[in-house]
């Protein structure tokens, strides 16, 4: 493995003890209790359990850190310029019905900004992570966004509602971790989505900085209704006028 940070080993240790909490129940969807806390957002054993482990080991690690973590909220501590963020499964509903892609996301925030990011694919096994002024990796491989130019030989992801009318070629995976993690690493040359929460998009952050792709102003103070557009530097100008300057 590349040389890493101390925070960043404790992240992919706990997402990797996480995982097969993940993996076990996910070869048991059926027997799962599922409870409903709104119309598109579902809380499950998993989750929780899931996210215990994984706060369990970051405290065991850092235990004056602050938390912010998508089932328990936010949890300030001694330390509040260095905040784990927390999302134990994002793509819950894929999860839900049987669906592979789903992951673990978990980033540090030092001083309101996020240097060190994590994003892990249990069930494929792939695991993408940066750090500041280190580079974007993925299963300790190097990566970076991809050159494309034309935005007719582009592919682009998106979830929630689509409130812009575009005939960019799009898909939607129900996950954003892994949407800002496939930028980060080439397979998709952009992203863009309204609404989100932060746990949701802070490991990616650092992946697609770190990887070379740009990505629009985040306020990171601020937790929900979030919008982001992310891509490659090649085609970012054209991307923001076919949404409407987003």
């Amino acid at each position: 493995m590349n040389s890493i940070s101390p925070n960043l080993n404790i992240m992919i240790k706990a997402s990797e003890k996480a995982s097969k909490v993940l993996i076990r129940d996910f070869g048991e969807i059926e027997k799962l209790q599922v409870s409903k806390k709104g119309p598109y957002d579902f809380v499950t054993n998993s989750d929780l359990k899931t996210e215990k482990i994984i706060i369990e080991e970051l405290k065991k690690a850092k235990p004056n850190y602050s938390i912010i973590s998508e089932e328990n909220g936010i949890e300030n501590n001694k330390d509040t310029n260095n905040t784990w963020i927390v999302d134990p499964i994002d793509g819950t509903i894929n999860f839900l019905h049987g669906i592979p892609h789903f992951a673990i996301s978990i980033a540090l925030k030092s001083n309101n900004e996020i240097v060190s990011g994590l994003i892990f694919d249990p069930i494929k096994n792939e695991m993408f992570y940066a750090e500041k002024n280190n580079g974007a990796f993925f299963n300790n491989h190097r990566v970076r966004v991809s050159k494309r130019n034309d935005l007719n030989d582009c592919l682009f992801v998106t979830g929630g509602k689509i409130k812009v009318q575009t005939d960019l070629p799009y898909r939607k995976s129900g996950c954003a971790a892994l949407d800002m993690a496939y930028v980060a690493s080439g397979r998709y040359d952009g992203y863009f989505q309204y609404d989100l929460n932060l746990w949701d998009i802070a490991a990616g952050i650092i992946l697609v900085q770190e990887a070379g792709g740009i990505l629009n102003q985040i306020d990171l103070t601020v937790y929900k209704n979030i919008k982001i557009l992310a891509s490659t530097p090649n085609i970012n100008a054209k991307l923001l006028k076919k949404l409407n300057k987003f």
